[in-house]
């Protein structure tokens, strides 16, 4: 084609620029694309080997090494007093039965230093183990009756294989003697794994292997359960007032302000503010339930108010308008048309809120909910703790088998989290449907 015929037509020269722009913008996106699924996929990854070591970790927390053995209840150590009641028998002397039942089977066994080193197989939990079996069953006293008895937090360790011989002596605290005795039962058949029930049970202990969670639990569910019957109500009545009724005024400006401010404040401010309020100015027990739940609710409330006027604020304005077209008054617009509209997200909210709340440490612990706490707690102003400062104890022993009970309980807290975002996408489903 001419210089002329070009000129003529100057579409012809710009449309080899267009294409080639075309291309690279194509490329652009395809570069784009692949560093999305590059991160998606270091991301999964990351969770892959972060979730793969916790499971390797914690897994053996969730059973324990047991000794399965027939025990001689002596009338003359279980119930010294002949009286046979059940304080008679609760001030029996069980830990010499198990002492005599391991001096029973290892009669070679004599000097002083290797008897001890022996009896340290056996959890101190045993003799505990014995007078509860003795008190539900008190015939047992004179008789012989096989009894399944927790082994001590080592032992443990080295029937389910945390422990080894590779080890050098002086790097473990188990003998090379301890672990030919554990060898020896083992050869007998007395030694088994069963599943850890005492695990999830029972609440925290300074023995590793009788230390549970049972405690934890109950005082995470009822901390809970005072944060979301005060946060709910409270922040879907707030959200609807705003969103729905309240007049556009500085007041109004100056109320959603402070509410988008106390949503980013850190927690441990709230933990602070519980301390001088709800125990110093007003008396509340430390380390109570309904202290953790207030304390929490306030840490939950600014952002159950923000998804909740998200929600209200997203459902369309033609629902408005048709049910006041109908002669339906404000409140019953909200009430029937509006709010059944943005419940989903409002449930949404609500659950993140609550499992943000579950995983919270710091205010608890500025409230005294980082307490020993050995019984399960009874009631709301019972001394509790909750999963993630019972997980913060335990990273801090220094107990070895402290290191598996940690990595459970994160099992336990991570699942309780997996569960409530299911649930809430769940909800969400639902309701949606239904509208």
């Amino acid at each position: 084609m001419s210089d002329s015929a070009a000129l003529a037509h100057p579409a012809v020269t710009a449309r080899p620029k267009a294409d080639s722009r075309l291309q690279k913008r194509h490329r652009a996106e395809v570069r784009f694309r692949a560093y999305g699924l590059v991160a998606i996929g270091l991301a999964l990854l990351t969770l892959a080997v972060l979730f793969t070591s916790i499971l390797a970790r914690g897994s053996g927390a969730f059973f324990r090494g047991v000794a399965r053995l027939e025990i001689e209840f002596v009338s003359e150590l279980v119930d010294p007093a002949a009286a046979g009641t059940p304080e008679s028998l609760g001030a029996g002397d069980y830990s010499a039965l198990v002492k005599n039942k391991l001096g029973e089977m290892f009669p070679e066994v004599t000097g002083r230093k290797d008897k001890r080193n022996l009896y340290r197989l056996m959890s101190s939990g045993a003799a505990y183990t014995l007078r509860e079996r003795v008190l539900e069953d008190p015939t047992l006293v004179g008789r012989r009756a096989t009894v399944v008895l927790p082994l001590s937090d080592e032992a443990d360790l080295y029937v389910k294989g945390k422990v080894t011989r590779d080890v050098p002596e002086a790097d473990r605290k188990l003998r090379d003697q301890q672990l030919d005795w554990l060898d020896t039962l083992a050869g007998m058949g007395l030694i088994e794994t069963e599943f850890n029930w005492e695990f999830l049970a029972s609440g925290d202990s300074r023995e590793p292997e009788l230390a549970g969670i049972g405690g934890a639990l109950i005082g995470s569910l009822m901390t809970l359960l005072v944060t979301l019957v005060l946060c709910f109500p409270l922040g879907v009545a707030t959200a609807v007032y705003l969103e729905e009724f309240a007049p556009k005024s500085r007041w109004t400006d100056l109320v959603e302000l402070n509410i988008n401010n106390l949503a980013a404040v850190p927690s441990v401010i709230f933990g602070i503010l519980g301390l001088s309020i709800f125990l110093g100015a007003f008396g509340l027990p430390r380390s109570a339930p309904i202290v953790g739940g207030l304390v929490l609710a306030l840490r939950t409330l600014p952002i159950i108010i923000i998804a909740a006027r998200a929600a209200l604020a997203a459902v369309p304005p033609s629902i408005r308008a048709a049910a006041m077209g109908i002669g339906a008054s404000p409140l019953q617009v909200v009430g029937h048309h509006v709010l059944p509209h943005a419940m989903p997200g409002i449930l949404t909210g609500t659950i993140i809120g609550m499992a943000q709340a579950l995983g919270e440490t710091a205010p608890l612990l500025m409230i005294g909910m980082v307490a020993f706490v050995v019984d399960l707690p009874s009631g709301f102003d019972s001394p509790a703790t909750v999963l993630p400062v019972q997980i913060f104890l335990w990273a801090d022993a220094p107990e070895r088998a402290f290191v598996e009970k940690t990595a459970g309980a994160i099992i336990v807290l991570l699942g309780f989290l997996i569960s409530m975002n299911a649930s809430a996408v769940w909800l969400r489903q639902r309701f949606e449907k239904r509208l």
